[in-house]
């Protein structure tokens, strides 16, 4: 029997209506989300992403915008465009795209954000609020992956959940969340990194298996727990002379032969990733509400 393919699509559809209930009782009030994305340079996949967070933003109604910055923009003007960004009331929430070229320094432009506006949920602030249990904003690619399992009513609580990758936007978030007392959560979870020695000793008692490695087909079908619910967070460009960009995207996840064993998947593209969209969209108005109170 098939896996049930978790619909993404459908779920982010859903989540953003609602979004957009709560964006037409700010305008109400006479406030409108605004939303920024700073991006640094011509990476293309960056430059994707900024786009689809744009336009998912207009469709409910956020004020978004781009800034665009060249690839040799030194840290004191990114710094410049931070502090504006921190004093523009127009402004409810903004991201600057990783990754950032090696002359700018990560951890010193994410320290630079309003923790009030970082709506990526980056910043040491929000990620300690968050590991606390008393989140501002959720990151928002775990926070995407825990509203895909709530809409197909997969249990957390008291499952054995395997992590692959244990990365600051990912992995290592989203074990804290699922581990802690709340619905979507009470699970025991086990992340496995590079210095694991053996992963499918641990993959195969899993029932929530959530890959985020970055790299085509790590996950075949022999590792899947028959049953397990699998998440795919990989996005990984293969070529593919009969598409006609040249290539095609994939996951982390040996799609056709997992989905014979898993009782549930997400499939690349149309999984995680217009989640992880959504629920930046999601900080941004909570963002605003936050503001107005």
């Amino acid at each position: 029997m098939e896996a049930i393919i978790i619909d993404g699509k459908k779920v982010a559809d859903e989540f953003r209506a609602r979004l957009a209930e709560r964006v037409e009782k700010l305008a109400q009030r006479g406030v409108i989300p605004g939303l920024t994305a700073v991006l640094v340079g011509d990476d293309p996949a960056s430059a994707s992403y900024v786009r689809s967070k744009k336009k998912a933003a207009a469709e409910i109604g956020i004020n978004s915008s781009v800034v665009e910055l060249p690839a040799g923009t030194p840290q004191s003007e990114l710094d410049s465009i931070i502090d504006g960004l921190n004093a523009d009331d127009r402004v409810h929430g903004y991201i600057v795209q990783l990754p950032l070229p090696k002359q700018l320094n990560v951890e010193k432009t994410i320290q630079r954000i309003l923790p009030v506006k970082d709506v990526d949920c980056f910043h040491p602030e929000n990620v300690g609020l968050m590991t606390l249990g008393r989140p501002r904003f959720l990151p928002a690619t775990p926070g995407g992956i825990i509203e895909l399992l709530r809409a197909y009513n997969i249990q957390t609580s008291g499952a054995e959940v395997v992590i692959l990758g244990r990365s600051d936007i990912v992995g290592r978030p989203l074990s804290i969340m699922l581990a802690q007392k709340a619905v979507m959560g009470n699970a025991t979870v086990t992340v496995c990194h590079t210095r694991t020695r053996d992963w499918v000793r641990h993959t195969r008692n899993a029932d929530i298996l959530i890959s985020a490695v970055g790299r085509a087909n790590t996950v075949t079908a022999e590792m899947v727990k028959p049953g397990a619910t699998v998440i795919d967070v990989g996005m990984n460009r293969i070529d593919d002379p009969s598409a006609k960009k040249g290539y095609r995207l994939v996951g982390d996840v040996d799609f056709a032969g997992v989905s014979q064993v898993a009782g549930a998947i997400t499939p690349v593209p149309g999984g995680v990733g217009l989640m992880t969209v959504a629920m930046l969209l999601a900080n941004t108005v909570t963002a605003a509400e936050l503001r107005g109170q």
